[in-house]
């Protein structure tokens, strides 16, 4: 396993992680989870993502209960939650990051993990109705009263991750230190272009997640939408939607070259996004042990994808080849 720095913090995570959107509260019981993660710990995976809204907080109990019953020690592992969404519909704990809901939320996902701190917290997605300044120093508090280590964003523009690190760096108050954006074969403007700017000037770390575009760089639904899949759980059908006749052509023109590695397409396109030397982590999900193991087989792939081969892929996943 190789081990990367989240952007200028000190902390290192490992290059694949393993996260919990989906599955987790849904497809996943608490069996699954800890052989799943039990796995994934031993094949050196340290980072698993988690976030309040995940199962509406059911994801969290699980891992927690999990994580009791796999009884690491605490060091050796990072846990993270993101806020954003909420579990309640009140005017102050939905689709929000004013003060008291982050201070609230925190305390919530710590008692449903079982943990006195998570490692990394994010916003989940940007609130435009509360002020940059007041979501910082909530952030910076959480941090400061030893709740969380690190804070970041997810699904951010550069330029409101550029506001919230300016009010940090300004006040002396805990910086942003990572974003979570989607990243794959399919969508790639953020990673590549809007934050290019960032990485160096601000060190932003990345934690990406859907390597697979929701299963489509898979393969599994060049013929339809198979039952049981995430496209077919109730609050997933929206998925589907991402399904075009575009990609499933791109998907058939990569089987190629994952055949002249003699690996997967799943294997293929989650290497493909570690390749990129600005992601410190790629958050992979699956639905059981078996899964785990054959995502695990990206790792051998990796240093295997030189600046000839990336520029294949790229194109094949443009539909140019």
């Amino acid at each position: 396993m190789e081990y990367r720095r989240l952007g200028s913090a000190g902390v290192k995570v490992s290059v694949l992680s393993l996260g919990s959107w989906v599955t987790y509260g849904n497809q996943v019981d608490v069996d699954a989870a800890v052989e799943s993660m039990r796995i994934a710990y031993e094949a050196g995976v340290n980072f698993f993502d988690n976030a309040e809204a995940y199962a509406k907080g059911a994801s969290e109990t699980l891992m927690g209960t999990a994580l009791r019953k796999l009884g690491w020690r605490r060091g050796s592992y990072l846990i993270s939650s993101k806020f954003f969404w909420g579990l309640h519909d009140g005017p102050n704990e939905i689709n929000t990051l004013n003060r008291k809901y982050l201070l609230e939320a925190i305390d919530g996902s710590l008692k449903r993990l079982g943990l006195d701190h998570v490692d990394l917290i994010f916003c989940h997605r940007p609130d435009p109705h509360t002020s940059m300044e007041e979501i910082v120093r909530a952030m910076n508090d959480i941090v400061a009263s030893g709740r969380a280590l690190y804070w970041g964003t997810s699904e951010w523009a550069a330029d409101q991750i550029m506001e919230a690190w300016r009010i940090a760096d300004k006040r002396n108050l805990y910086l942003p230190q990572m974003e979570q954006p989607q990243y794959n074969l399919f969508t790639r403007s953020k990673v590549e272009e809007e934050f290019t700017r960032l990485y160096d000037t601000i060190g932003l770390g990345l934690t990406t997640w859907s390597p697979l575009a929701s299963g489509i760089l898979t393969g599994k639904y060049n013929k339809g939408i198979p039952k049981g899949s995430r496209m077919t759980l109730p609050g997933y059908s929206w998925l589907a939607d991402n399904i075009t006749e575009a990609k499933l052509q791109a998907v058939h023109a990569l089987q190629p070259i994952a055949d002249e590695l003699g690996t997967s397409l799943a294997c293929l396109a989650i290497a493909w996004c570690a390749a990129n030397p600005r992601v410190s982590t790629v958050i992979t999900g699956a639905s059981g042990p078996n899964q785990i193991k054959d995502n695990l087989k990206a790792l051998e792939i990796i240093p295997r994808l030189t600046p000839e081969l990336m520029a294949r892929i790229g194109s094949a996943a443009q539909g140019l080849i």
